[in-house]
Parts: C-alpha cells; structure tokens; sequence
C-alpha cells in the first residue's frame, strides 16, 4: 500500500497523465486507478486548511455571477461555478487541479 500511495504522489507532481506515467514504469494504469480510488476513499489528504486573514473584506456579489461560486486556487488562478453547473465536469476539473497541485 505504501507503495502505490508514493507512486500515486509522484504521479501528481510529474504532471504528466496516468497513462504516460505508467507507460514510462512498465506499470499497469486500470490497476494505478484502482490503488488511486482506493487510497483516496481512505480519507489520506483529502482536505487542506484554509485560513482567512482578519483583514479580509466579503466579496461583493456581481448582477452577472451574484449566484456563482468562486474557488480560488492561488497564483491568480480561480474557478468560476455558475449555477446549473454539470457537477461531473467540475469532479473532473478539480480533479485535474488536485493531481497537478
């Protein structure tokens, strides 16, 4: 288990995909999904603490985005949920954010 949670790790800050990074070690991806799917129900970092500086004003809400959600990455970068959005593609979204972080 240890095993696959460090090749898992390695395989985020690669930054390359699943498949390449398991090409390149002669490993077999269905079961690097399976390890990854199953360390991650584990609840082994899963979440990261966030702090709120003091100082820090609430966001105004826009007309356009007043029922949009924003989730801010760091380095200027952010992700903008509107409402009706398709969860399955934001999983997918942020889940590529995760393996590149």
């Amino acid at each position: 288990m240890l095993k696959w949670r460090g090749l898992i790790a390695e395989q985020g800050r690669s930054g390359q995909s699943v498949a390449a990074f398991c090409r390149e070690r002669g490993l077999c991806a269905p079961y690097f999904f399976a390890w990854k799917k199953r360390l991650g129900q584990s609840g082994t970092e899963r979440f990261v603490e966030v702090q709120v500086p003091s100082t820090a004003e609430p966001a105004q809400p826009t007309t356009s985005h007043s029922q949009a959600i924003e989730i801010r990455l760091g380095a200027g970068r952010s992700v903008l949920v509107e409402p009706g959005f398709d969860a399955h593609h934001l999983r997918a979204v942020l889940a590529a954010l995760e393996m590149r972080a």
